[in-house]
C-alpha cells in the first residue's frame, strides 16, 4: 500500500510507501521538508514518485542503535497542532481585549506578541504620550502575568532592580539574620521606562536578567518567574544625559519596534475615550503555562530551504565585509547585523506564521519583520548619517535587492 500526499508549499503530488509514513520527506521541487502523513492510504502504484523526484530519506537512525528511530507519537503531533489554533485564537482575542482601551497601533501590538511568543524582548521608541506604558500593562493583563514598571533615572542603581539582603530580626528569637528583599524585577512582565536614562552598571544588571532569566545578588543567583519578558522604551527627542544602551545589550532585544503617531481619525477616538465616562475591563485570555507551552510549539514550525536562503542573504547583504555585499551597503553601512539577526528572524517568522493560522514560515514573514529585527542591528557609517539616510532606508533597500528563492504562499 502506498500514501498519497500533497506537498504543503508547491501542492506537487507524491506517493511513498506506506512504511515510511510519519518520516521526513523533502520535496525536488520546492525543497520544503514535511513529514509524511499517516493517513490517506492509496491503491499501490508502482511510481511511487514523479520522474526525476528523488527519493525520500530513509527514517533517522537512533545514536548508537543502528535502528530507526521511533516515531513521534501521532497524539504529540495533535496535541502541537491544537496549541497552534490556540494561539492563532488566543492573538485574536488579545488583540481584542487590548483594543478595549488602546486605539489603532495593531502592528506594534502584533510584533509585541511576536516577541512574547518567541521568548524574547522588546525595545519600543516613541515620544511621549503615545500610551507606550498602557500598552504593556493591558497586555499583561490580558495575558495573565505580572507587571512591574521601573522608571529609569540617572540615579538608579542595580540593587534598586534586582533587590538586596537586609538585616532583619527574628521576633521569635532575637537572632538578626540577612534577609534577601525582591526589587521589581521579580515579575513576569517588566517595563523598563526610559531605559537609557540609567548608568551603564544598572543596565548591565538588567542584561543579566534578559539573557540568563537570573540575577546575582551577594554572590548568590536567583531565578526569575517564568514567563520573563523585558520590554524596554525610550525616548527618542531629548537625549541629554542620557546613556546610550551598548550594541551588545541592543542585540539581545528581538525587535526595536518605533511607535508612530496615531491617524486622524484614531486620535479623534482617543479623545472621546479619555475625555468622556468611557470605561472598559481587560477579560484574561490565556495564562502564563500555556504562553509557555507555546513557546515551545512555534519552535516547532517548519521552515522551508529557500525562506532560509532568504535569510541568509539579507543579513549577509547588509555586512559591509561579506562578499555578497553590494556596492552601496559598504557606502552606508558601518557595522552590520550578526548571527543573532537571523534567529531571530526565523523565530519571528515562525511565530507569525502560526498567528494567521499557518504551520510553515514564508519570506513575507521575514519580510514583515525585517525593519524590527534589524533597525537597531545595523550602524550607519558617517556618510550615511550626514546625507540623512535612515536606517529604515537602507533595510528598505537592502530587501528590495535581495533575490527570492522558490515560490512562497501565504
Amino acid at each position: 500500500m502506498d500514501i498519497a500526499f500533497k506537498c504543503p508549499l508547491c501542492e506537487q503530488d507524491f506517493r511513498v510507501e506506506e512504511a515510511l509514513a510519519g518520516t521526513e520527506f523533502r520535496c525536488p521541487t520546492c525543497r520544503k521538508l514535511s513529514l509524511v502523513p499517516e493517513a490517506e492510504v492509496a491503491a499501490a502504484a508502482p511510481n511511487v514518485l514523479p520522474p526525476g523526484a528523488l527519493p525520500p530519506p530513509p527514517p533517522p537512525l537512533s545514536p548508537g542503535s543502528g535502528a530507526p528511530a521511533p516515531k513521534r507519537p501521532a497524539a504529540a503531533d495533535a496535541e502541537d497542532a491544537q496549541l497552534a489554533r490556540r494561539l492563532t485564537e488566543a492573538y485574536e482575542r488579545v488583540t481584542a481585549e487590548v483594543a478595549k482601551l488602546i486605539v489603532g497601533q495593531e502592528e506594534v501590538i502584533e510584533q509585541l506578541l511576536i516577541a512574547i511568543f518567541a521568548r524574547s524582548h522588546c525595545l519600543l521608541e516613541g515620544v511621549p504620550g503615545l500610551a507606550k506604558t498602557y500598552m504593556v500593562k493591558t497586555l499583561a493583563d490580558a495575558l495573565q502575568l505580572s507587571f512591574r514598571r521601573v522608571q529609569f533615572t540617572p540615579d538608579l542603581m542595580p540593587a534598586d532592580i534586582t533587590g538586596t539582603d537586609v538585616i532583619q530580626e527574628d521576633p521569635a528569637t532575637g537572632r538578626r539574620n540577612l534577609t534577601f528583599l525582591k526589587g521589581p524585577l521579580f515579575a513576569q512582565m517588566i517595563l523598563a521606562d526610559e531605559i537609557n536614562r540609567s548608568p551603564p552598571k544598572t543596565q548591565a544588571a538588567l542584561l543579566e536578567a534578559m539573557q540568563e532569566h537570573s540575577v546575582t545578588v551577594g554572590g548568590r543567583t536567583y531565578k526569575l518567574e517564568q514567563p520573563f519578558f523585558v520590554l524596554a522604551t525610550q525616548n527618542p527627542v531629548e537625549q541629554e544625559g542620557t546613556y546610550p544602551l551598548p550594541e551588545a545589550q541592543k542585540d539581545r532585544f528581538m525587535f526595536h519596534v518605533r511607535v508612530d503617531y496615531p491617524t486622524r481619525e484614531q486620535e479623534r477616538e482617543i479623545i472621546k475615550r479619555t475625555t468622556s465616562a468611557y470605561a472598559a475591563d481587560v477579560d484574561p485570555v490565556i495564562t502564563g503555562e500555556e504562553v509557555m507551552a507555546i513557546q515551545k510549539t512555534v519552535r516547532k514550525v517548519p521552515v522551508p530551504d529557500h525562506v532560509t536562503d532568504f535569510v541568509l542573504d539579507l543579513v549577509r547583504r547588509a555586512r559591509p565585509a561579506d562578499a555578497d555585499a553590494p556596492a552601496f551597503t559598504k557606502e552606508l553601512i558601518a557595522w552590520g547585523p550578526g548571527p543573532r539577526a537571523c534567529q531571530q528572524l526565523v523565530m519571528g517568522g515562525k511565530v507569525r506564521a502560526v498567528l494567521r493560522g499557518r504551520f510553515h514560515v514564508t519570506t513575507e514573514d521575514i519580510e514583515a519583520l525585517a525593519l524590527p529585527v534589524l533597525r537597531h542591528r545595523i550602524v550607519p557609517t558617517f556618510n550615511a548619517e550626514a546625507e540623512g539616510i535612515k536606517v529604515d532606508a537602507i533595510i528598505a533597500r537592502v530587501l528590495k535587492e535581495t533575490p527570492r528563492h522558490g515560490k512562497s504562499q501565504s
